[in-house]
This record gives structure tokens, C-alpha cells and sequence, in this order.
């Protein structure tokens, strides 16, 4: 559904009156295309004194990638990133020098700039100091994003203790982070637990070779998540209920993939997913959990089928399908689970009692599946949408609808490829060392933490 709000502040004569009247003017958000420069403009590479080694190590990889990679501020520059080297702090008043050269930066960044920090997280093994710097990392870098404006983004790498700022894992998710594939995800922190991970041979097609199946795929995020990984590079199977046949055959089509037609309740789902791609694909490698109802009621008028139903769809199933996957023997090549949550499931929502249980279980699961796939270099995570423009929210009242699109710091709805974008990260070799998290993709939604 168009945002009408957004296209009349940014377009004709509408837009001088919002400027005059001095309106919230939400910024047109720049999303990914392949072939486009990764990022619109220099990086300014900024680090505290002790992690200076560090931030070289980062600036020669971003030179690699044909940046153009600045390590001083200078007047008037527009810069399309911003990188905070942060990693090696012991004290909160070594974060003085860089996050007030950060200042300086931020009055002139070019339109869908990125902020990034790298940091470590803030242990109990910590001596005081250094825990409250590296926490002051966490409060600094959400508290920015709060404060950008023109469609920029602020977001962190968190590394695990002895993951270098050059693994896998850390370059992937910096990358992911500086380019339009993150245009919706915005103050977020994402860990990375471990070096594991392979940098692809294309960027652009990391996920070439690859046999994914994405569940719930005949429309909206779901037939998103399909073309996005098709696009990746990899072979889809999408699965939805047979009623859904036909669009299910369309999304099918233009991925070049093929379909199957499967209420993912039924007791055999994970066998019948299973043998459709090992006959039609040989292989089995990336599954994508997306298949979600909705049946909102207040508690006090909840019902036992409005209840079963949700919970049986959007948890029970995934449990009984990951279970079968994991004990057949076939998935064990680098495989990837990628759920998803809700934001509902992170802060909950009035109505929503059941959702809600359901979508922080998807959470809970993939915390516990993580390190069931870890010995045959996979991961399970999750992706936890904010308000996103579907056919499902396009029906909500007017009032509501408009309330959800502006109480997040990019004020308005995100799309479905923005979901997608981040499931086929999560999705790619260079994600090899984020380990059962959740990457929320909500443009700082004020739910949530």
C-alpha cells in the first residue's frame, strides 16, 4: 500500500507547505539495487587511540571494496558512512575524541548515509571501566540513530571476544550494514559470536549454489523473501497451503524455482519439504521459516481455536520441521534456519497474547537450535519485523495504520523486501558467525528495546 503521507511531503507543492508548516518530512528510503555503488559518498573511519590498529585493518578492507576511505574529518564533506572503531576501549572517556568527531560528521552526511560502530561486548569478567565504556557503545550508537535524519541509518557490529574485525562474519555484517540492503534496519546491534563464515566470490550472488526453501511465500514478505534469494543466487522451493496454488506457482516462476503446496501443520512437513528438494534440487541448504497467521483478540475474549491456531502455525510447526531436518542426515552442509520473529514477540502488543507467545518463541527456538547446527557450520536466527506495508496492514484502520508507520526514527512502514534483505544475509556464508540472534527490522521502533 502507498504511504500517501510520505509521497505529499516530498513531492510538488506539498512539500514547501510541510517545510513551512515544519511537519515531520519522513526521507524516501534508498534501497538495494545490484550494480549500485555500496556506499553514496566517503567513509570517514574514526577510532578511539587504543583501537587504532584495529580501524586500519578495517579502512585497507574498505579500500579493497573500491571505497573511498577517509581517517580525518574535513569541513563541508558529505559522507555516505561514518565508521566508529571502537573495539578496544577501557574507559568512557576514551570515547570523547571519536564520537566528537562523529559530531562534526553527522551536520553534513549525504542522503541515506550510515553510521556503523564495531565494539566488544561489556562482560561480567570486565574490570568496571571497561564494562561501563563498551555498554556506553550500546546507549551511544541507539541514541544516534535517533538523531539522523534524511533516510540515515545507525547500527553495530558487536565481536565476540577473539573474533578479528576482519572475519567473516564481521566483514559481512559490517557490509550488510553500510549498503541500501539495510535501508529499514536502523539502531540495532548485532553480535557476532564467532570467526566462522566464508566471504563470498560475488558479492553480489553470495548465494549461489544454494537450495533454499521459504515457507508461506505465495504473497507479501514471504514471495519477497523468495525473489530476494533467488536473486542471491540461490534455487527456491516455495511452500505455501494449496489454496495458495496459484500465486504460489507465479512466486515460483519468477524466481526459477519450484513450488510445493503443504499445510506446514500436517505431522510429515519437514519430511515432504525435505524429499521435494533433494528430488527436484539434489540438495538442501537454507530454510526459511515464514509462514505466520494472525487471530488477535484480547485475552479476555481469547479462544481456544483462535489460540491453538496461531501457536500450531507459528511455532509448532517450525519445532516439528527443524527436528526432522536435524536427525535426516541431510541438512549438515552450512545450513541456515532463518525464522521470523516480530516485535510483537520482543515488547508484545495489546491483542495479541497469543502472537505475541508465538513470535518470542520462534525467538527462544532459535537461541536453543543455534548450537545444534554449530558442529556442521550452521546457524539458526531470526528476523523481527516492525510495521511493514502488507496486505495485512493495508486493512487496519486509518488511525492505527498511521500511528505504526511514524513511531519509529525513519518515520514510515518498512517494505517487504526490507525483511528480505536481512533473512538473506542471515542467509549467506558471510553470516556464518551470528549465532542465534535476532536482527529486528523496524526503523528503531519505539517497541522494543
Amino acid at each position: 500500500m502507498t504511504d500517501s503521507y510520505l509521497t505529499l511531503v516530498n513531492t510538488g507543492v506539498t512539500q514547501k507547505f510541510a517545510k513551512r508548516l515544519g511537519l515531520p518530512r519522513p526521507s524516501p528510503l534508498t534501497r538495494f539495487v545490484p550494480g549500485a555503488p555500496l556506499v553514496g559518498g566517503p567513509v570517514l573511519v574514526l577510532a578511539s587511540e587504543r583501537s587504532a590498529a584495529e580501524a586500519d585493518v578495517v579502512a585497507k578492507t574498505l579500500l579493497d571494496w573500491d571505497l573511498d576511505v577517509r581517517r580525518h574529518a574535513e569541513p563541508e564533506t558529505a559522507y555516505g558512512a561514518v565508521l566508529l572503531v571502537l573495539t578496544e576501549l577501557a574507559h568512557p572517556d576514551e570515547l570523547s575524541a571519536p564520537v566528537l568527531a562523529l559530531a562534526g560528521a553527522v551536520r553534513s552526511l549525504a542522503r541515506g548515509a550510515r553510521v556503523v560502530t564495531l565494539s566488544r561486548p561489556a562482560t561480567a569478567d570486565d574490570a568496571p571501566a571497561v564494562a561501563a565504556a563498551r555498554q556506553g557503545v550500546d546507549g551511544l550508537l541507539r541514541s544516534v540513530a535517533k538523531e539522523l535524519r534524511g533516510g540515515a541509518t545507525g547500527n553495530g557490529v558487536v565481536l565476540a571476544p577473539g573474533v578479528a574485525v576482519d572475519a567473516p562474519s564481521a566483514l559481512g555484517a559490517l557490509r550488510f550494514f553500510l549498503s541500501a540492503r539495510s535501508a529499514f534496519v536502523d539502531g540495532q546491534l548485532l553480535a557476532v559470536d564467532s570467526g566462522a563464515g566464508t566471504l563470498p566470490a560475488d558479492w553480489d550472488r553470495p548465494l549461489e549454489g544454494r537450495v533454499a526453501v521459504v515457507t508461506g511465500a505465495a504473497r507479501g514478505i514471504g514471495a519477497a523473501i523468495a525473489a530476494t534469494l533467488a536473486r542471491d543466487g540461490a534455487t527456491v522451493v516455495v511452500v505455501d497451503v494449496p489454496a495458495a496454488g496459484e500465486a504460489l506457482a507465479a512466486v515460483a516462476n519468477r524466481a526459477g524455482g519450484t513450488a510445493l503446496q503443504l499445510d506446514i501443520t500436517a505431522p510429515d512437513a519437514g519430511a515432504r519439504i525435505l524429499d521435494h528438494a533433494l528430488a527436484r534440487h539434489g540438495r538442501l541448504d537454507i530454510v526459511v521459516h515464514n509462514a505466520g497467521v494472525v487471530r488477535d483478540k484480547l485475552l479476555a475474549n481469547m479462544t481456544a481455536e483462535k489460540w491453538d491456531t496461531v501457536l500450531a502455525v507459528n511455532i509448532a510447526a517450525q519445532l516439528r520441521i527443524n527436528e526432522h531436518l536435524l536427525t535426516s542426515g541431510e541438512f549438515t552442509a552450512s545450513p541456515r534456519i532463518v525464522s521470523l520473529a516480530s516485535t510483537s514477540g520482543i515488547a508484545g502488543n495489546r491483542g495479541q497474547t497469543n502472537y505475541g507467545a508465538s513470535k518470542g518463541g520462534v525467538i527462544g527456538m532459535v537461541r536453543a537450535t543455534a548450537p545444534l547446527l554449530e558442529a556442521f557450520g550452521g546457524t539458526a536466527n531470526a528476523v523481527a519485523p516492525g510495521f511493514i506495508e502488507t496486505e495485512m496492514t493495508a486493512r487496519m484502520p486509518f488511525g492505527p495504520r498511521e500511528i505504526a508507520r511514524r513511531v519509529n526514527s525513519l518515520q514510515q512502514g518498512g517494505l517487504p523486501v526490507d525483511v528480505a534483505e536481512a533473512v538473506a544475509f542471515l542467509a549467506s556464508p558471510q553470516a556464518g558467525g551470528v549465532v542465534g540472534r535476532v536482527l529486528r527490522v523496524c526503523g528503531q521502533n519505539v517497541v522494543g528495546a
